[in-house]
């Protein structure tokens, strides 16, 4: 089984940027100038004019009526669903919860792909991903001074934690329904169109908190911090996962969810508000070994080559 190494790279890349959104957000929302909503609304019309910038320089591409469509419900479900109920989960539901729920997708995706790819799910798969997800706990539920797990259950946390676990169940059905569609056209134009779609969903429900923005308010760090949730972990980052779901496994491209933890863990590290110890070295080493685990599983491919329905 040959190593892709560009396609683990664009995951391990993308989730890496998306693991900074957290540490970011708080510097640039703590201020109060701008909302959660309007964050969201930067960071999809900002990718949206930069994919649209970049497609200029590229050879024009045709894309037919029916793929237009597809392309949109793509986006509701990659983007629009994934970042609108994730962000409206979190102001209903604890920091905590939602982290934790935010492990659940790349047990969606093993799902999911064994429904519509016909991906086995193999004994060495899911304890990869048993492993992956208990490293990724014990990363958020070891660091006491961020996560604060609801102690009370009611209503608006109910419907936060459901608001989040939908958010993931979307993106997780992006990677596995629409992985063969994804390489019938370049990456810009894909992406040009799903931002643009995403953008025109998300403008009616974030126009009032546009026009409330106190933009003179921003400080050059905040104004920093956007620059980098546009660029970096919107634009260069579904660039990069666009790569990652074309040359993996919608299982082993899921998996790469796990990233996310270690490397917030890291720069509250190295911010100081968090130090190294023993349990996050645990934790670091079961999330790698269970991305390495879901990696070396058989696939379908594998299985009907080789004739054999084991669970390696």
């Amino acid at each position: 089984m040959s190593f892709d190494w560009k396609g683990h790279a664009s995951m391990f890349g993308a989730n890496a940027m998306w693991g900074l959104l957290s540490p970011i957000s708080k510097v640039i929302l703590a201020g109060g100038a701008i909302t959660p909503l309007v964050v969201t609304d930067l960071r999809i019309g900002g990718a949206m004019v930069l994919f649209w910038i970049t497609s200029f320089f590229k050879k024009p591409e045709h894309v037919n009526h029916k793929d237009l469509m597809t392309l949109f419900f793509a986006s509701l479900f990659a983007i629009t669903f994934n970042q609108g109920c994730f962000i409206f989960g979190v102001s209903l539901t604890s920091p905590g919860d939602a982290s934790i729920i935010t492990t659940s997708m790349p047990l969606w995706a093993m799902v999911l792909a064994a429904l519509f790819l016909k991906e086995p799910i193999t004994g060495k798969k899911v304890l990869g991903i048993a492993f992956g997800a208990g490293g990724a706990l014990l990363l958020i539920l070891g660091n006491g001074q961020d996560v604060q797990i609801s102690s009370t259950v009611n209503n608006t946390a109910i419907w936060g934690d459901l608001l989040v676990l939908f958010a993931q169940l979307c993106y997780a059905f992006y990677i596995v329904f629409y992985k063969n569609f994804v390489n019938k056209y370049s990456l810009t134009t894909i992406m040009k169109w799903m931002f643009t779609y995403s953008f025109i969903c998300l403008l009616p429900f974030s126009t009032n908190d546009l026009m409330n923005a106190q933009w003179g308010d921003l400080h050059l760090r905040e104004i920093g911090g956007l620059v980098f949730i546009v660029v970096g972990a919107t634009f260069i980052s579904y660039m990069f996962i666009v790569i990652g779901q074309k040359r993996l496994r919608p299982t082993v491209a899921g998996m790469y969810n796990y990233i996310q933890p270690i490397v917030a863990c890291a720069v509250a590290v190295y911010l100081g508000m968090d130090s190294f110890n023993a349990i996050k070295i645990m934790a670091v080493i079961l999330i790698f070994s269970g991305v390495y685990m879901v990696t070396s599983s058989r696939s379908r491919m594998d299985l009907e080559k080789y004739g054999n329905c084991s669970n390696k």
